[in-house]
């Protein structure tokens, strides 16, 4: 780029920057900016249109069109030339904008004189805040040059308004991250909370964006990065020792903290008159807008493009990530794009709630968060741009809402909704020690559900007669590399212990689909839901799960031990599985271990194929504990991770609760034990339904004993059954909306 380019491109950032350190209301600053980049790019007109909601965009301020139309032209997105660049996130450069597909001529503007059209989005980190045009009577392309210089004026813009630079006495906008702000996401655990936001990444804040001093800019740059790549070496060097996939990981991630040509565009950016840290969001906004057009493959590489800008923005402005939580405000709700299992552990059960971009009804952050019981909203999109460290934030677990910053109507009927659960948990408190018996005598043994050592004090107060399920994997996922046998071992007799003699139904590893160790090499499949998961996992690995069953053994210690293995599909698998443990039991025997005085050995029935299994595995098999979550969605062929489908089938579909009530029947026929397991046990009316089929035994979260208990214990079970015979007599798709009529005369 030719030098007096630069230099005027410097000069007009330096003026920019003056502007903004002027005391100027925000329009004021808004017009003297147009008439400054109108005049330094030799244009008849520059305009800036910015977003006044996420569909609508407003005329804020021109130098060449009718001050008349400023704040009373507006547009949707993507209609006009300034709503294609908006909505595609892409510069629109043309020398004959009026027979440019999508032109929209706006009268009040008086912009039909102008044939050339450039514009620019002005964005920041991906999210998209408004565009700057520049037009001339000429009838040309804007320059290579003169575009580029435009972009780095935006990306300072889109700074200045995230700063608040536009606002103020007679602001034409209001700032940034003070509005009110609801935001729909989907359910990932029920509950509600309030309290207030704690970024788990906090967003760095660049203040100084221009500078006078290239040379000097280049130099922070480059020490900077030179630091980057020293830490991600050292990251490399201490992994290369423990996991050779995590090694390639990294390896790639290097390539790009190397990558010349990230650095030579930043190098550019700084030319232009950008400070090191401008520079650095500046490639990072545009690898965001990026990573949202791009295929799933390049999109994890932007990812890691994208984490190094965070580590090196970090470095420049000494910013530091949330490492310790001491900073954590009171009532803390977790506001994140993701997170691991680990990471989340480490907050512990001080949140109040969880709110996460992505993530997924399934992922590990979900599974932590109903062990704990704390209100999980997943897939809420744009909440970490939109949220600031402290905002007051409800989080409605219920429904997957979000309200940031809420009003006081909202903060009011908000309050309302939780003092009615209070209410309602005083309620279940005082049937804790009571039998969750029918009136028609019928008692259903209530079970809870946990992974994790902090969940066992539930048992008590819950009420719980035993732990349903235990799930193994959470203390392998949140590792990273497999733990010992003794360390399994350990933790195994510890949960014994602080279960004070009830039942634990430990189930065995349970890795695969959406659960993946990061020291075990990946399997690239095209449906891992049904892929190499589970059971089959550790019949391929039968070391890994011969050692986990040993550790299970000595953990018992001469006490009773209940295992099952998850995801078993046909009677093989399962006595396959079983002389894994015969194996494991007749090695510690020899070595002079003490045995289980009683053992009962269980499956996981999680596909419909094990309904159909021969009598004989319903006459070997110890107990069946249904997954109702694989389950349903094999039975409907329905994804529960995705939100297109999943939704659509019912869980009270007659279909589906005629296949329960059969194998139920077949349970029953050769006096095998059958429980549910899952979310839908621990949903009251599913409960109601599932115990008048004849299940006698439900396992769910702790907190979900009470409410389902209480329901019980007010209901004939019969009766139900009864509707629910009735709904399918009548041709019902499903018997929800009928048990639902019944209890409004019940309850």
């Amino acid at each position: 780029m030719p030098d007096r380019f630069e230099t005027q491109s410097r000069k007009l950032l330096g003026r920019l920057r003056d502007i903004m350190a002027s005391g100027d209301a925000g329009q004021a600053r808004l017009d003297e900016i147009v008439r400054l980049i109108a005049s330094s790019m030799r244009a008849e007109v520059c305009s800036i249109y910015l977003f006044r909601d996420v569909e609508t965009l407003e005329l804020c301020a021109t130098e060449g069109l009718e001050q008349d139309a400023v704040h009373q032209t507006r547009m949707r997105l993507g209609e006009g030339l300034v709503g294609r660049v908006a909505r595609t996130k892409r510069v629109v450069n043309t020398g004959d904008a009026p027979s440019s597909k999508g032109f929209r001529y706006m009268p009040e503007t008086g912009e039909e004189r102008y044939s050339s059209f450039c514009g620019i989005p002005v964005q920041r980190l991906g999210e998209t805040m408004g565009v700057l045009v520049v037009q001339s009577l000429e009838s040309r392309e804007f320059t290579a040059d003169e575009v580029y210089a435009l972009e780095v004026v935006a990306m300072v813009l889109a700074e200045m308004n995230e700063l608040g630079a536009f606002t103020g006495d007679g602001a034409a906008l209001r700032a940034r991250h003070q509005d009110p702000l609801m935001v729909r996401g989907t359910i990932g655990q029920e509950g509600a909370a309030g309290g207030n936001v704690y970024l788990h990444e906090p967003r760095v804040v660049v203040t100084n964006l221009v500078a006078d001093d290239p040379d000097a800019e280049m130099a922070r740059l480059r020490e900077a990065v030179d630091t980057l790549r020293v830490s991600v070496d050292e990251m490399l060097t201490q992994t290369a020792a423990v996991n050779k996939d995590q090694k390639q990981v990294l390896e790639a991630y290097r390539m790009f903290a190397n990558s010349r040509g990230w650095m030579k565009r930043m190098e550019a950016d700084i030319a232009q008159g950008l400070s090191a840290e401008a520079a650095v969001e500046k490639e990072q906004s545009l690898a965001r807008t990026r990573m949202g057009q791009a295929d799933s493959y390049l999109r994890d590489r932007l990812h890691d493009l994208d984490d190094l800008s965070n580590r090196l923005l970090r470095i420049l402005t000494g910013q530091g990530g949330n490492t310790t939580g001491d900073d954590m405000p009171e009532n803390p709700v977790l506001v994140a794009r993701n997170i691991g299992p680990g990471e989340l552990l480490e907050y512990g059960k001080q949140l109040k709630g969880i709110i996460l971009e992505e993530g997924s009804v399934g992922s590990h952050a979900a599974i932590v968060a109903r062990a704990w019981a704390i209100p999980l909203v997943i897939r809420a999109e744009g909440i970490v741009a939109a949220a600031l460290n402290g905002d007051p934030v409800l989080v409605d677990g219920e429904q997957g809402i979000v309200h940031l910053r809420p009003d006081d109507t909202v903060q009011a009927a908000f309050r309302d909704k939780i003092a009615m659960q209070a209410e309602a948990q005083v309620r279940y408190a005082s049937i804790r020690d009571l039998p969750a018996q029918a009136k028609c005598g019928t008692v259903i043994a209530l079970h809870m559900n946990a992974g994790l050592m902090a969940d066992l004090p539930s048992l008590e107060s819950s009420g719980a007669e035993g732990v349903g399920l235990f799930r193994t994997e959470l203390q392998f996922l949140v590792r990273s590399q497999m733990p010992k046998r003794a360390e399994l071992s350990a933790l195994y007799a510890r949960v014994m212990d602080a279960a004070q003699g009830r039942r634990v139904a430990f189930r065995t590893l349970d890795i695969g689909s959406d659960k993946v160790l990061t020291y075990m090499k990946p399997n690239d499949e095209p449906n891992p839901a049904m892929g190499w998961r589970a059971i089959r996992v550790g019949l391929e690995k039968p070391g890994v799960l011969r050692m986990q069953l040993q550790a299970l053994i000595r953990a018992a210690n001469g006490r009773p031990l209940s295992v099952m293995f998850p995801f078993v599909a046909q009677l093989e698998e399962y006595r396959m599985a079983r002389a894994e443990l015969d194996k494991a039991m007749a090695r510690e025997k020899i070595l002079g271990h003490p045995l289980p005085d009683t053992f009962e050995i269980g499956a996981m029935l999680e596909t419909p194929s094990l309904a159909f299994a021969p009598d004989v595995f319903f006459e070997e098999v110890d107990f069946i504990s249904i997954g109702g979550n694989d389950l349903k969605q094999f039975f409907f062929a329905a994804d529960r991770e995705n939100e297109r489908v999943r939704r659509r089938y019912d869980t009270l579909n007659v279909s589906f609760i005629t296949f329960l009530e059969q194998l139920i029947a077949r349970c029953k026929q050769h006096n095998t034990p059958i429980s549910f397991c899952g979310e839908d046990a621990g949903r009251p009316i599913e409960a109601v339904a599932f115990a008048a089929l004849g299940l006698r035994s439900l396992s769910m979260r702790p907190a979900s004993i009470g409410p389902v208990k209480h329901l019980l214990r007010r209901l004939n079970l019969d009766e139900v059954k009864q509707v629910m015979d009735d709904a399918r007599a009548r041709g019902d798709q499903s018997a929800r909306g009928a048990i639902s009529d019944y209890l409004r005369t019940q309850v």
